[in-house]
């Protein structure tokens, strides 16, 4: 069976992944309020949702 593996530098990853995964928040004025940390492994919605109820309230 073919198998191809990427090179040390992770050239293939780097050209063709879906980077970066962040969540932001953008207030009303355009500007960015909350930028969370780059995924995969920074990316947590738990932390985002956290400072959402912080910053903003609970949902109605």
């Amino acid at each position: 069976m073919p198998c191809l593996v990427d090179d040390m530098k992770n050239t293939v990853d780097n050209a063709y992944a879906g980077w970066p995964e962040r969540l932001f928040v953008i207030d009303k004025s355009g500007t960015i309020a909350y930028a969370g940390k780059q995924g995969p492994w920074g990316f947590n919605t738990e932390h985002v949702a956290d400072w959402l109820k912080k910053n903003i309230g609970p949902p109605q």
